[in-house]
């Protein structure tokens, strides 16, 4: 199975080439992005973004000295912003005033303690933001690994993830990349409704496997 998922990566690797790029030149900025990309698309959140940063105000310390009525004004563009507000300044006390554990896996345990934060985005925090090796999960990796025969599409976060770090060694560039190559795969190809044709995987993809007229059309 190692080998396998090393030729599904090699294979986007050819056909997209390097596509990792969390948004974000600081650990602060990367965090506040995880966040604030819940529920919405990156050009969404990169307005957001913006807003914070013409002010200087796209740090942690910042956003937690904010009030919440600024704050939801400022990050209007990403969705859900009265709720993501609260949550935000109360993530960035909590990180800012907490002492964090030193050990990844009391880290990852610490981030999930937090409201807010779930699975996904406590392992964007840990991969973008703190470089340790976790493997992101969505629903576009669910998506195309069902499709593709080696897994149930109600499988569990935790389940894909174990089985994921099971055969990839823990490469921190890999899984950079290996997370972003499938999200650029499941927006140009293996969509909700899939494009088999143009799809690089399509050999190996028993969705396309079984409906070859889909993959020729």
């Amino acid at each position: 199975m190692t080998k396998f998922l090393h030729k599904v990566y090699r294979i986007l690797l050819e056909e997209y080439g390097y596509r990792h790029k969390w948004y974000g030149d600081t650990k602060d900025e990367i965090i506040i992005g995880a966040i604030l990309t819940q529920n919405t698309n990156w050009l969404n959140v990169e307005k957001a973004l913006a807003n914070l940063r013409v002010l200087n105000l796209l740090s942690l310390p910042s956003i937690a000295k904010m009030k919440p009525e600024k704050l939801a004004f400022l990050i209007r563009p990403s969705g859900y912003h009265n709720q993501k507000a609260k949550r935000l300044i109360y993530i960035a006390n909590s990180l800012t005033t907490d002492i964090l554990p030193d050990k990844p896996v009391y880290l990852r345990e610490y981030l999930l303690s937090l409201k807010g934060i779930g699975p996904e985005t406590a392992d964007c925090i840990m991969l973008y933001a703190y470089g340790f090796p976790y493997f992101v999960i969505d629903t576009y990796t669910t998506r195309i690994f069902s499709r593709m025969g080696l897994c149930s599409d109600i499988v569990s976060y935790q389940q894909l993830q174990s089985w994921f770090m099971q055969y990839l060694e823990p490469d921190i560039k890999v899984y950079s990349e290996y997370h972003a190559l499938l999200i650029n795969l499941a927006k140009t190809a293996c969509l909700k409704t899939p494009k088999c044709k143009e799809c690089p995987l399509q050999e190996l993809c028993m969705y396309a496997i079984n409906n070859p007229v889909e993959a020729k059309q």
